[in-house]
């Protein structure tokens, strides 16, 4: 019975996945190209590897979502985007929130902060550092402090219609 009951729980976690990463595709392809930022794809390493991207949806504010893999799990975080006013133009900091779905040996759900900087370079590269503490809600609630990594992301529509946002 356990078995079947693991192997029903690994489909719908697989079919979730799908659908979330159907519906993150649409947003991109979707999307009005006219934002005052474009949108990002790339690799974390870390504390968890993870496929790392940005969709803007203004001016500041984007979509920040990532797969994650060494413990399978989803977020997508909310990030405001901020630069220093005389730093260097490709210079950018953000804090952000979001909702985070882990599924490696057993479910938790977490909400995270997510705060970071990272620089886009004048050709379509961004590196960053960032810093996603949360809270778990699930098997009992805990802070979690030690999740951290480096990010490399290219930036799609470069040389088209890219402004960088100040």
């Amino acid at each position: 019975m356990l078995f079947f009951t693991n192997l029903i729980t690994t489909t719908i976690m697989k079919k979730t996945v799908l659908i979330i990463v159907i519906a993150l595709i649409a947003i991109v392809f979707v999307h009005d190209s006219k934002a005052q930022s474009n949108w990002e794809i790339g690799l974390r390493g870390g504390d968890n590897f993870s496929i790392d991207a940005t969709i803007p949806i203004g001016a500041a504010p984007r979509l920040h979502p990532a797969i994650y893999f060494d413990r399978f799990g989803v977020a997508t975080y909310f990030d405001w985007m901020f630069a220093l006013s005389k730093g260097p133009k490709g210079l950018k900091f953000y804090p952000g929130v979001g909702p985070e779905l882990w599924f490696g040996g057993r479910f938790d759900f977490n909400v995270a902060g997510n705060f970071g900087v990272e620089y886009s370079f004048d050709f379509p590269l961004t590196i960053g550092f960032d810093w996603r503490p949360g809270f778990q809600f699930t098997n009992g609630f805990d802070f979690v402090s030690d999740r951290w990594g480096f990010i490399a992301r290219f930036r799609f529509a470069e040389g088209v219609k890219f402004e960088k946002t100040n």
